[in-house]
């Protein structure tokens, strides 16, 4: 007889969701992760006094009331609002692209009516009507001028490809707000919890028996058998052991350091937009939290071509992958003692809001 209800491969947000909600409704779990820690990539891990998003930078925001009551109570959430710096060739702008932006690219330009005119002239002086690639579509959004700053070095660098053999979809708009407001996101609800993320999922975990360092698969024939039900948060083509084939993927590689100074960068995220600089943002995390350390702890990001073993953190999703991925989804389909959830186990891009609410729906759909 099995002496779990489920086993949750994960303990990461999604995974950890639905462990709580689980244990709430007294079903017996366990909860294994092959690294060190919970948490998964919200893990932050406290240095200096300053919580450091060990993982890349993590900004909470949505427009989903349900999802933002929901994390409300397991933190509390400052005001953090993200308005990240780009930096070009020894200048520095606002994003997103806003009145602020426009002016220090344009001198001449103040009023919305002149940026929209400028923009209007460079994509009419570009010529594109049929964009067949990445390139030519942000050429035929913003002109060549926004895309040769903005778009071309920082995407290349992000996809490990040039523009013009990437999807135009990747970019179905550019977001040109025609306002003096470098608040990146829209969304009604967002702010970053005082005292990081890893807290919220101690407190989902607490009752619950947790192994970490503990690989699934390497353990995979004793641990089918102990639960009646799987929630699989990792690679879905390796939990099949790639019977179609290898779905892509991209990583990331961070360069953490402490420095011995109050203020390095003035804002929690700069962008580096040149593609001869090889990271794409530079995260000092103090900002998040309005730290007065007298130290500060910065991270260089750098995208990296994913092999096999290494971090999966974003899904490639053009046709060829997707339709690979259609096939393992339906294979996972007809079983019925797998539940596949997360960015990995699901193949999709999603932001922690997305990941709650795909958490909660499938607590509906498995739990009620």
């Amino acid at each position: 007889m099995a002496k779990y209800d489920y086993l949750v491969v994960g303990a990461g947000l999604f995974g950890s969701i639905f462990a709580y909600e689980a244990n709430k409704r007294g079903k017996k779990v366990l909860v294994i992760d092959k690294r060190d820690h919970v948490a998964g990539n919200i893990y932050t891990k406290e240095v200096e006094g300053i919580n450091v998003h060990m993982y890349g930078a993590h900004i909470f925001h949505t427009s989903n009331k349900e999802v933002w009551n929901y994390i409300q109570q397991f933190a509390e959430f400052n005001r953090y609002t993200n308005s990240p710096i780009a930096y070009y060739k020894g200048q520095v702008y606002n994003l997103p692209f806003n009145m602020n932006t426009f002016s220090k690219l344009w001198p001449d330009v103040r009023t919305p009516k002149e940026a929209k005119a400028k923009i209007a002239a460079a994509i009419e002086e570009a010529g594109i009507k049929q964009p067949k690639n990445l390139e030519e579509q942000a050429i035929s959004l913003g002109g060549k001028e926004i895309y040769e700053i903005f778009v071309k070095g920082y995407t290349q660098k992000q996809w490990g490809r040039p523009c013009s053999e990437l999807p135009a979809f990747i970019i179905k708009r550019l977001p040109f707000r025609f306002t003096y407001d470098n608040n990146y996101f829209n969304d009604a609800y967002q702010g970053i919890p005082m005292g990081g993320y890893t807290q919220i999922i101690d407190k989902m975990l607490e009752d619950i028996e947790v192994r970490l360092n503990t690989d699934f698969l390497a353990h995979r024939e004793e641990l089918e058998n102990i639960a009646d039900k799987i929630v699989y948060t990792g690679m879905i083509d390796e939990f099949y052991n790639y019977q179609f084939g290898e779905l892509e993927y991209r990583s990331l590689r961070f360069e953490t350091e402490v420095l011995d100074e109050e203020n390095y960068q003035g804002n929690a995220v700069v962008n580096y937009e040149e593609y001869e600089i090889p990271y794409t943002r530079i995260i000092e995390h103090k900002h998040f939290e309005f730290g007065t350390q007298p130290k500060t702890v910065i991270t260089r990001e750098y995208p990296a071509t994913w092999h096999k073993g290494d971090e999966p953190y974003y899904a490639m999703n053009d046709d060829k992958n997707n339709s690979l991925y259609a096939k393992y989804k339906a294979l996972s389909d007809q079983d019925g003692k797998v539940i596949f959830g997360g960015r990995l186990g699901m193949y999709k891009y999603f932001d922690m809001d997305d990941t709650i609410a795909v958490a909660l729906d499938c607590v509906k759909k498995e739990l009620q």
